[in-house]
């Protein structure tokens, strides 16, 4: 398979995107929202209803990544919605097995990988990323609207894909295994203990630090060409022979990460998707700082 062909997988242009907007085997998600630095008061995370409200691209309807996609009473921050819960609601906004998704936010897709990657985890690869989201469509003097689509219900059928995630035992059995390498999407900062969002600071240990804005280029985060990427990998010593598991604080930035991966054709790569807010529970989980 060749690069440009794999790119096609998993971004679509906005060009694109306006020439199919009729299209009804198409539905756009709004996965606006926003993830605050850490040295900012909280919340840290919010989503963006109200400028979804204001204006979106037509025919898109408004996931929430901090309510809709996430199981409400898991122990962990942000845990994945379950089966059932994802499915009813995809199902209720008229996403079903037979649609393509477009997913789109207004910070490099970082927050829409998020849902690529639980679609995908629950059986549906047919979804693919907006290059240079909201942002980019609006600079283009693309159309919005304020008009809200009603779809009528359709079936989604969730089909659990085991190998698009990663478990904290997998990850304890990582550390030192020269055949894993596990990959921190965080900014430096975290990366080194400087800064945290959890109880803890700090790294797993033998993690790489590869952050996610290495990922994209330009004034409206488009992705960087593979040859771009699989340098910032090679430069971390991130090689497809080896196990990779990306993770962050909750699993939303190491989407992103594993996207990466999957456009470079990594063949075994997964999300720990309860990242280090998971890990840090367990007082016996090891951590690094620099």
């Amino acid at each position: 398979m060749t690069p440009s062909s794999r790119r096609a997988e998993f971004l679509v242009e906005t060009a694109w995107l306006a020439a199919h907007l009729a299209d009804p085997a198409i539905r756009i998600v709004d996965m606006r929202g926003a993830i605050r630095p850490v040295q900012a008061p909280k919340p840290w995370y919010l989503e963006s209803r109200e400028q979804y409200a204001e204006a979106h691209i037509p025919g898109a309807v408004y996931i929430g990544w901090l309510t809709d996609i996430v199981e409400p009473d898991a122990p962990v921050k942000m845990t994945v919605a379950s089966p059932g819960r994802f499915a009813a609601l995809v199902g209720r906004l008229g996403i079903g097995d037979e649609h393509l998704v477009v997913a789109y936010d207004d910070d490099g897709n970082h927050v829409a990988a998020r849902l690529w990657w639980i679609l995908n985890y629950y059986g549906h690869p047919t979804v693919r990323l907006l290059d240079g989201g909201y942002p980019k469509w609006v600079a283009e003097g693309r159309p919005v609207t304020a008009e809200v689509p009603r779809y009528g219900v359709a079936t989604f059928t969730p089909r659990m894909q085991a190998e698009w995630l990663a478990t904290c035992d997998e990850v304890r059995r990582g550390i030192g295994d020269p055949r894993v390498r596990l990959v921190d999407c965080r900014g430096p900062r975290d990366f080194r203990g400087e800064v945290g969002r959890g109880e803890r600071k700090g790294r797993i240990p033998g993690a790489v630090n590869v952050p996610i804005t290495r990922l994209w280029e330009g004034p409206h985060k488009t992705w960087k060409s593979e040859a771009e990427l699989s340098a910032v990998h090679a430069a971390a010593g991130v090689t497809p022979d080896t196990r990779v598991i990306t993770y962050c604080n909750a699993g939303v930035s190491a989407s992103v990460g594993l996207l990466a991966l999957k456009l470079l054709g990594y063949p075994s790569a997964a999300n720990y998707a309860g990242s280090w807010y998971d890990w840090e529970r367990d007082p016996q989980n090891p951590s690094e700082v620099d």
